[in-house]
């Protein structure tokens, strides 16, 4: 058994079943990822002292990383396996030693040295060495034991990402200058779809109306021990019918702001692009996913994902559009660079994608598309790395630092989007423009930090509208 499988599944000892002797260990090959964690629970963000525990062909220079790394180990056996669940640390006395890096196999060896009946309390003599037996931390740790076992079985570890720089915060803090925005929320008939809206009100971001049946409403609030007694419900019976409502009562200026809540996109967005009773104005309405992205120094954002399928070089010129004036809203201070991507960087007349981006480009040069800076056709590497544009000799003040990634369609902007969500750590906001009030679409699958981030989104756009029309 490995050692995430030592973590998923747990069995504790409880102090009658410890014996003076037993012993436990756990052990870890060292990824970056791991000398970053050790770096920020022993305070140590030296970078000189992180580049150098993260190179395989280097030592740490710094005992605070080295032995943070180490004693998580010694904690991990203490947790999970000997005494396991259900125990408490009351001291530790260690001792560190040794230097560590990438690549490196620690493990972590606690023994049973005493026990002590009257406070359940066990010392426990703890190691850890490295692949070579250089030994990293030494000394002991008194726990109190358990009385009564615990097991645990498929235990899911955290998915661990750090950032260096946290974009959605930053929203969440230029919000609070705002007023709240009267916002809609359509059918939040589950946790997450009622809990993002709820903390968004708390926060004094939004207004909040929820639209949909009032029993399940309630239902789910009590089931998740959430407090709804502060807001207004409209209540509807179906999810067809509040998405109807809710844009109604956006029609009819009751709420300046719409939100998805746990009905399908189609419902809500049907509703919404009726010739009637819809929300339609002359702009193109388009989605837009605002990325926090670990890797990237910037958030991006990314048009559109969500809702235009296989736009037309006229539905491509106003997507670019709503998404610069969206990079405005949120407060970027200079001309939005607009990566239109492709699979390559030059025009082909075989690829319609590529002579999009050559039209789009001119569009921007004659003042069809305004308040930003385009150029395209690029591919994807070209668009975020500085270094990949320089290697194919491409030249443009957009590679590298593209703010607005244009895709093709919406099938290349949904895989991309969820390939950055899952396989590089990012999270999205997701906003609908071009409507007459902003729309926050979320994903069924979307985290309560993610609609919220959403909901920050949409009450920028929504400020910047107040303040053009005041103009």
């Amino acid at each position: 058994m490995d050692a995430i499988e030592d973590i998923k599944n747990m069995k504790n000892m409880t102090f009658d079943e410890i014996e003076v002797g037993a012993s436990a260990t756990f052990s870890r090959t060292l990824s970056l990822l791991d000398i970053e964690l050790a770096a920020l629970v022993s305070g140590d963000v030296d970078p000189f002292h992180i580049e150098q525990a993260g190179s395989a062909d280097s030592r740490a220079d710094s005992n605070t990383i080295d032995g943070a790394a180490a004693a998580v180990l010694i904690s991990i056996a203490i947790g999970t396996k000997l005494p396991g669940p259900g125990m408490h640390i009351r001291s530790q006395d260690l001792s560190f030693q040794g230097k560590i890096s990438t690549g490196d196999t620690l493990e972590a060896t606690v023994v049973v040295a005493k026990k002590i009946e009257e406070n359940s309390e066990v010392i426990l003599d703890c190691r850890c060495v490295n692949q070579d037996g250089l030994k990293l931390v030494t000394g002991n740790v008194t726990v109190t034991a358990p009385r009564h076992s615990i097991t645990y079985s498929n235990v899911v570890p955290p998915e661990i990402t750090l950032r260096r720089s946290d974009e959605f915060v930053k929203l969440l803090k230029a919000c609070e200058k705002f007023p709240p925005v009267p916002c809609a929320v359509a059918y939040p008939c589950d946790h997450d779809s009622l809990l993002g809206p709820i903390e968004a009100a708390e926060r004094g971001i939004i207004q909040l109306v929820l639209v949909g049946p009032e029993d399940r409403i309630r239902e789910v609030a009590l089931a998740g021990g959430i407090d709804i007694s502060p807001y207004r419900i409209v209540s509807v019976p179906s999810s067809h019918e509040a998405a109807e409502k809710a844009v109604e009562m956006a029609r009819n200026g009751e709420v300046d702001a719409l939100m998805k809540g746990s009905l399908h996109t189609d419902e809500l967005m049907g509703a919404i692009v009726k010739s009637d009773t819809g929300l339609r104005t002359a702009q193109r309405i388009s989605h837009v996913f605002v990325m926090d992205v670990p890797a990237y120094p910037r958030p991006i954002l990314i048009t559109d994902a969500a809702i235009n399928i296989f736009p037309k070089l006229e539905d491509k010129a106003g997507i670019v559009q709503n998404a610069v004036d969206l990079a405005y809203a949120l407060g970027i201070e200079r001309r939005p660079k607009v990566a239109i991507l492709c699979a390559v960087e030059t025009i082909n007349p075989k690829m319609p994608s590529t002579l999009d981006a050559a039209a789009l480009c001119k569009m921007a040069d004659r003042g069809q598309i305004t308040g930003a800076i385009l150029d395209g056709p690029l591919a994807f590497d070209n668009a975020i790395s500085l270094a990949a544009a320089q290697r194919k000799g491409i030249s443009s003040p957009v590679a590298g630092q593209a703010d607005i990634l244009l895709v093709p369609d919406m099938e290349a902007g949904n895989m991309l989007a969820k390939q950055l969500s899952y396989l590089a750590g990012a999270e999205g906001a997701g906003i609908v423009l071009g409507a007459r009030v902003p729309v926050v679409l979320t994903s069924r699958a979307d985290s309560v930090r993610s609609r919220l981030a959403s909901i920050a989104v949409m009450a920028m756009v929504a400020a910047a509208s107040a303040r053009q029309k005041a103009k």
